[in-house]
């Protein structure tokens, strides 16, 4: 008897802040408070749009903003007090995962057909430490991080190389999705030829999300049939 084909597997790369979970500004909080420890300067992330950035993106602006050397070693320094941080602030914000993520990430899981990884602006110390907190480290072998470029739309080439190192095979642009809730979700998507899904459960609107070219956008990802639907 002919065993049944497999399906061809697709990539998820996943953003974090606003689209998997929130944390209460934990982490500009800790931001702030790194940039205070260090150079005595409160000033919290005045001045900065940071919604889609990678965290050595903003440290880098920080100190600039303020007149500090902003090296790769001053930025290191840096995020690994930012990391120290952070770890206090999360316990003690009201943060949570956005509603349906967590059905989804467990359905996808279940599915040999889907790879899931990250696709963040996060450090990975910094990542690993907020998916703990809420409960979903574990759905996540791999990815792409800010320790990798301070430039998002870099980091697309870095997630697609780790799932060949991780599943032994190539992922071609049509079976990866980027799922983010910014426009530079959207424009990491581009630059490496994948679907964008963005979803409105950060700082900006379906009809912005739209604007910006997303191939589809969620208002949240309460549906997970309508999520999966568009995947097939």
């Amino acid at each position: 008897m002919k065993s049944p084909e497999k399906l061809p597997r697709k990539l998820l790369l996943w953003d974090i802040d606003g689209t998997i979970l929130y944390t209460g500004k934990a982490g500009e909080t800790a931001l702030g408070r790194a940039m205070e420890k260090l150079h005595g300067i409160n000033r919290g992330l005045q001045g900065l749009e940071i919604a889609g950035r990678t965290d050595k993106w903003i440290v880098e602006q920080l100190l600039a903003r303020d007149g500090k050397p902003n090296g790769s070693e001053q930025v290191a320094r840096f995020l690994d007090v930012y990391v120290e941080l952070l770890a206090e602030e999360l316990p003690r914000r009201n943060g949570g995962l956005h509603p349906g993520v967590l059905g989804i990430l467990e359905e996808a899981h279940k599915r040999p057909e889907l790879v899931q990884a990250l696709l963040t602006g996060n450090i990975e110390k910094g990542a690993r430490l907020k998916l703990t907190r809420y409960g979903v480290n574990h759905f996540f072998g791999f990815g792409a991080f800010a320790d990798d470029s301070a430039i998002r739309n870099e980091l697309g080439p870095h997630a697609k190389r780790r799932a060949r190192e991780h599943h032994g095979e190539e992922f071609p642009p049509e079976r990866i999705f980027v799922i983010g809730d910014t426009p530079h979700d959207v424009a990491c998507a581009r630059a490496i030829g994948a679907k964008a899904i963005a979803v409105a459960t950060g700082s900006f609107t379906e009809r912005q999300l739209q604007d910006c070219g997303a191939d589809a956008v969620f208002r949240d990802l309460e549906h997970p049939k309508a999520f999966f639907d568009l995947l097939n």
